[in-house]
């Protein structure tokens, strides 16, 4: 029987990558001269730390995050920019998060999308990943497909189609 797995992780490499680029641009812009920035990544937790003077500097940061990775090929709801910066000192502080692997309720939203959607497939849970079996290659393809038009704000990979 066909089957597939959905995922949603992030190569780290590639995220070290567009931080990298990340730094380099932000040392050469001209706003940003003479400023205190910081951007780290912590490669273990899946962490972005960024520190600037002001909260308006980290958002242009972030902004720059955004579009340097997604040329870089991840995708910009793998970043968690929920949490707020906050002041320390004369210095401000946030920390970004990076989506690795489906969470439990995330890999339920997924499951329950492909129920819904009526195909004869099944799908079960399997730690990080969802896998996806039918009979028919044309079944899992449209599961992909509906997947993909779910909006459900996470980045999805679709692997080891077999």
């Amino acid at each position: 029987m066909p089957s597939f797995d959905i995922a949603s992780s992030v190569d780290i490499q590639t995220l070290d990558n567009a931080i990298n680029i990340v730094k380099k641009e932000i040392t050469n812009r001209f706003d940003f001269k003479g400023n205190h920035v910081s951007i780290e990544l912590n490669k273990k937790e899946y962490q972005i730390k960024l520190e600037s003077e002001s909260d308006m500097k980290i958002q242009q940061i972030v902004d720059v995050i955004i579009s340097r990775s997604m040329k870089q090929g991840i995708d910009a709801t793998a970043f968690d920019f929920s949490k707020d910066s906050y002041p320390s000192g004369k210095i401000f502080k946030k920390d970004v998060s990076v989506r690795n692997g489906l969470k439990q309720e995330d890999a339920k939203k997924v499951v329950k999308l492909i129920k819904d959607s009526g195909l004869k497939v099944q799908a079960a849970i399997m730690d990080d990943i969802v896998r996806v079996t039918g009979k028919k290659i044309d079944d899992l393809q449209d599961v992909i497909a509906a997947c993909r038009a779910g909006n459900l704000g996470l980045p999805l990979q679709y692997i080891n189609m077999k």
